[in-house]
């Protein structure tokens, strides 16, 4: 249980105040915690008191790190580790660059400069409640992002891009910053399907532009757990029969809660989809890195498996290549795997199928009518379990691009 934080009203409480800052300031807390907002009202009430209280302000913190340095006989280089490049330790002493809480922390512990006088007025302005978990922002995909405008008009080069990371990243991520579930988002493990592992700087910030995306378009109705079924599964598997399918799957998981978003993947995610929790939001994200009609399908109805399934309080994410074979054998996959093969061709009817053997055109067609589907999805199968990508290649180039329908969010 943190402390109650109350007006600072004598000097007693005003040292007793910095020393409960200290001591937070020693301890690790996580973002949006009790602790960090204890630690941020502490900062408020100070501040104020000192201002109308102080004889003079107090110690500016450029003052007090310039003293630490002269005191340890250090150099400006040694500043680097707790504040970033050369270039950015010249910016913060020059007064170019406000000190960031991380920074603070880190000087603060490192170099056991007082958290009152690292902290200054204890103005955070726009910061409150939205401090980012302490990345290095230098490993994010950031001429990806850049390419893709995820910083606005900026053109910089490779170096100029890591030297500024935080402050390009940080706001990107700050939004969700504000949200009572942001925390766990930020931080959810990244489960991830198969032996490859993704880069988990380039997945947080697309996970991150898939929830915006999922934010400024929400479902035209209130997800309830448990809708979604077996039946349910197989009723949006019959609507890949109709033209525009892809269209009318998206009406219909918004008429029933559930998110669906399209974001590209970055390099080194080999992301096909993910399932997660945005709150109690579902979303279902796909990059349609294979631009076929089957393979979105499938890919669909997996996640939205895990969605019935898996998704929980303590497993808000799931990210899946549904490429990688060494997938299988775990066991949420192979229950997605199955409930996915089943809402669209159900065993019965596969184990039955003429085309499992022929791999006529024909037969494709009467499985296709009989389990009302489109052709696509029986000669994606077929070729997938026999592993020979040329038969009944027509079906799938005839099906063509799923990307045609949601342009808007790929561009």
């Amino acid at each position: 249980m943190t402390s109650q934080v109350r007006i600072i009203r004598t000097q007693g409480e005003y040292q007793e105040s910095l020393k409960r800052l200290g001591s937070l300031m020693d301890g690790d807390f996580n973002s949006g915690s009790e602790q960090e907002n204890e630690f941020e009202l502490l900062r408020l009430v100070i501040g104020a008191y000192e201002a109308e209280h102080a004889k003079r302000p107090p110690t500016d913190p450029i003052e007090a790190i310039n003293f630490r340095l002269e005191q340890q006989g250090l150099t400006k280089k040694d500043l680097v580790p707790y504040i970033g490049s050369m270039p950015r330790v010249s910016d913060v002493l020059a007064g170019r660059r406000q000190l960031t809480l991380a920074m603070m922390r880190r000087l603060h512990k490192g170099l056991g400069i007082p958290a009152a006088s690292l902290i200054g007025d204890g103005d955070l302005g726009d910061e409150v409640g939205g401090e980012v978990p302490d990345y290095d922002y230098t490993k994010f995909p950031l001429v990806e992002m850049m390419d893709r405008g995820c910083f606005g008009g900026i053109k910089y080069g490779l170096a100029k891009l890591r030297e500024n990371a935080e402050e390009l990243v940080a706001p990107l991520l700050r939004p969700l910053c504000g949200n009572a579930h942001a925390p766990a988002l930020l931080r959810a493990p990244l489960h991830q399907s198969g032996s490859r592992t993704m880069d988990e700087h380039a997945l947080l910030v697309w996970r991150v532009l898939v929830v915006n995306k999922a934010r400024k378009s929400p479902p035209r109705a209130t997800f309830k757990p448990g809708s979604v079924t077996s039946a349910w599964l197989r009723d949006l598997a019959k609507l890949s029969a109709f033209d525009g399918g892809p269209r009318l799957a998206h009406e219909f998981l918004s008429k029933h809660g559930i998110c669906l978003v399209f974001e590209k993947h970055f390099s080194k995610t080999y992301l096909d989809g993910a399932a997660m929790l945005d709150g109690e939001q579902p979303i279902v994200a796909l990059t349609l890195r294979h631009d076929r009609l089957d393979n979105f399908w499938f890919a669909l109805l997996h996640e939205l498996v895990h969605v019935a399934k898996h998704l929980r309080a303590n497993h808000l994410f799931i990210a899946d290549n549904l490429e990688d074979k060494t997938r299988k054998g775990e066991t949420e996959e192979d229950e997605a795997d199955a409930g996915a093969q089943e809402a669209l061709i159900p065993a019965k009817l596969w184990s039955e199928a003429a085309v499992t053997t022929s791999h006529k055109l024909s037969d494709a067609l009467d499985l296709a009518r009989e389990a009302g589907v489109h052709p696509a999805i029986i000669a994606g199968r077929l070729r997938h379990e026999t592993g020979n990508w040329r038969l009944l290649s027509s079906l799938v180039s005839d099906a063509g691009s799923v990307r045609q329908y949601f342009e808007e969010q790929l561009a």
